[in-house]
């Protein structure tokens, strides 16, 4: 917990949105590792065992929790110099990533959030590569397209103009 505590946290807050409930994941987590403790001493990768717990835990979560209005609150417009830019897109970020089904979040927090490899995303998740790769290619399609293109995105004009 001392060495990646920190990180798991952030994963799971990544993967609920909610830092209590990522919290909570993640101490339920390190709970079950303690009791099964002499079990996973073999693990051969326990990083990916333990991103793997992860994701199981947040959807046994999701399975359980009541699914009606989530309060928000509505920030007013302040006009004049914006220093918030950095933060405000980082929140549009994780708002829209809330927002994309389950597996493409999963696999857009394990892929880009914790550098792991496809092949490792899969096993993590249980699935083939091509899943994660198409997943991947999903989520960032919805991602892009609620966020507008990047400072380095090309669009099809671009492409048709033979800009690269």
């Amino acid at each position: 917990m001392r060495a990646r505590g920190h990180r798991l946290v952030r994963t799971a807050y990544l993967l609920t949105g909610d830092r209590q409930v990522a919290q909570d994941l993640v101490q339920n987590v390190l709970a079950s590792f303690v009791v099964s403790w002499r079990r996973l001493r073999d693990v051969e990768d326990l990083d990916a065992y333990v991103y793997k717990a992860l994701v199981h835990a947040r959807s046994r979560w999701w399975s359980r929790r009541w699914h009606g209005e989530i309060p928000s609150e509505q920030v007013p417009e302040v006009v004049g110099l914006d220093e918030t830019g950095p933060v405000d897109c980082r929140q549009d970020l994780l708002a829209v990533l809330g927002t994309l089904p389950t597996r493409q979040r999963q696999v857009l927090v394990l892929r880009y959030f914790e550098d792991l490899t496809e092949a490792q995303t899969a096993r993590i998740m249980g699935c083939s590569v091509g899943t994660v790769k198409s997943q991947a290619f999903k989520g960032l399609d919805k991602l892009r397209a609620a966020l507008g293109p990047g400072p380095g995105d090309l669009t099809a004009a671009d492409h048709a103009h033979g800009r690269s």
